[in-house]
């Protein structure tokens, strides 16, 4: 069984835009291609030491490249199927 993964690094794409970077970026500074992966498709958990390298590659704080997604309503408990 997979757990769903509730942590979305979209904004992450947007900060290395408007720093004229792309994905490859991260690559070159010693980041796994397995790890960009699951960054550019939300497919995992990421450490938190790689989240601390990426705000230290660019100058940012990690609410700026991740974000918490919470369930959808659907999936709630309190939703009662009728």
């Amino acid at each position: 069984m997979t757990e769903d993964v509730k942590i979305s690094f979209k904004k992450l794409e947007k900060v290395l835009e408007s720093k004229g970077k792309r994905w490859q970026y991260l690559r070159d500074a010693k980041i796994s291609p397995g790890i960009v992966a699951k960054l550019k498709d939300g497919s995992g958990h990421i450490d938190t030491r790689t989240i601390q390298k990426i705000c230290e590659l660019l100058g940012c704080q990690p609410g700026q490249i991740m974000e918490y997604i919470p369930e959808s309503k659907k999936a709630s408990p309190d939703d009662k199927s009728k």
